[in-house]
């Protein structure tokens, strides 16, 4: 199995543990490697989101799905912003999932006018299957690899995670009011 951003794409050494000794990175080596990061993330994002055996869960419907397991129960509107799509495309998209049967309404506590938007049972467990079945995939992806890429992967991973804790965990203009 060939890629795209195999090592020898930026020269066998790039990254390397000889390459940059046992100091931090300067900017233009942490451009690189957030360049060469963000290509090999863009590249398995589509088999992360593939629908698996739901045709109607579009990756817009799971990205919400996840974000209401995630922070839910929300409003539409701070669901809207934590997507970072319109308050109307958000709030067709919520019929939608309303109708399949994967989310529930409830009243805000806050604000009895307003509406909670909570992921129920079902959604739950169809967000549980597909990230199963993703997970699945890319196991048969990673099992495919050398054992020593097996192995970077996983010397990876603390770091990967450790970038991933400094993402904010709310998005600019989220919270209830």
């Amino acid at each position: 199995m060939t890629s795209s951003f195999d090592s020898d794409a930026f020269g066998s050494d790039a990254f390397g543990s000889d390459a940059f000794g046992s100091d931090a990175f300067d900017s233009e080596q942490s451009a690189e490697l957030a360049e060469r990061l963000r290509a090999a993330i863009q590249q398995l994002l589509p088999e992360l989101r593939a629908q698996g055996m739901q045709s109607q869960l579009t990756p817009s419907r799971l990205a919400a799905l996840a974000a209401l397991s995630a922070h839910g129960p929300l409003r539409i509107s701070d669901l809207a912003t934590r997507m970072g799509i319109a308050l109307s495309t958000v709030s067709r998209m919520v019929d939608l999932l309303d109708g399949f049967g994967w989310i529930e309404r409830q009243a805000d506590p806050q604000d009895q006018r307003a509406t909670l938007i909570a992921l129920n049972d079902t959604g739950q467990a169809l967000l549980d299957s597909t990230r199963r079945q993703a997970a699945t995939r890319l196991a048969e992806r990673i099992h495919q690899l050398t054992a020593d890429h097996q192995h970077s992967l996983h010397d990876a991973l603390p770091a990967l995670e450790a970038l991933s804790a400094q993402l904010p965990t709310e998005p600019p203009g989220t919270g209830r009011r």
